[in-house]
């Protein structure tokens, strides 16, 4: 059995997580954490999964690392920049960190086909609308979709006009505008053009209970046996494509 402490455990995806644990072989919830919680709680726990806030999502797993625990975090804000700065410690404490910008299966068939699509196209941009409750901006997995197409490509997007506020934040030279409201729980459409011709990929989520589960369960088993810091659900999730 395979003892989890659960660092967030009590907000929205906190909750997801903890159900999918309730009913997975294999996995108990043995702590749950709230933003109240000393971190010394994790202590004893076979692996730490973080579904807390940005701000102190570093914490949580600079905690894990320290206590050399596996993590899986599934918080916001963990861009190219932050994820380079814990991986020496990772790679010290001979443990793994794995990040999922987004559970949702989904949302990662879409990323990889903006990714798969990116070199065939000079312009790319991103739209992402989140409910007016997340704290956080852009979304995780639109800076992860931006990373993806740039690394994909040989020279950066074109996004003319970067230097105007109106035009979104640049994430890996990408442009990305992040919508705020109600009524809307998650929505992404990465829009690739080139001469004469565009095309949009969107994913919505509309049930975020039903969407997670089957990925936190794979990511769950990943983060037992992942080595260093692995982002993204799209490395244990054979996509296939262009196979």
């Amino acid at each position: 059995m395979t003892n989890v402490a659960l660092v967030g455990g009590t907000g929205k995806l906190g909750r997801i997580i903890r159900g999918v644990i309730d009913e997975a072989d294999g996995f108990e919830t043995t702590a749950v954490l709230t933003s109240r919680s000393s971190l010394d709680e994790i202590a004893g726990a076979d692996l730490v999964v973080d579904a807390s806030h940005p701000a102190v999502s570093g914490d949580v797993v600079r905690a894990a690392i320290d206590r050399g625990m596996p993590a899986l975090v599934g918080t916001s804000g963990w861009s190219e920049e932050r994820i380079a700065e814990i991986r020496p410690a990772v790679e010290a404490a001979g443990t793994g960190v794995v990040i999922i910008p987004n559970f949702s299966l989904g949302s990662v068939v879409a990323t990889a086909l903006a990714a798969a699509a990116a070199p065939l196209f000079p312009f790319a941009e991103i739209v992402e609308a989140h409910r007016d409750t997340k704290v956080d901006s852009p979304s995780g997995t639109a800076v992860r979709t931006a990373e993806l197409i740039a690394a994909a490509r040989d020279e950066p997007v074109s996004a003319p006009h970067a230097d105007q506020r109106a035009r979104g934040e640049q994430v890996a030279q990408v442009p990305v505008h992040s919508l705020r409201r109600p009524g809307v729980i998650a929505q992404q459409q990465t829009i690739l053009s080139g001469p004469g011709e565009t095309i949009v990929i969107q994913h919505d989520t509309s049930d975020p209970a039903a969407a997670y589960a089957p990925g936190i369960l794979v990511a769950l088993d990943a983060a037992l046996r992942a080595e260093g810091v692995v982002v993204g659900l799209e490395r244990f999730v054979d996509l296939r494509l262009g196979a």
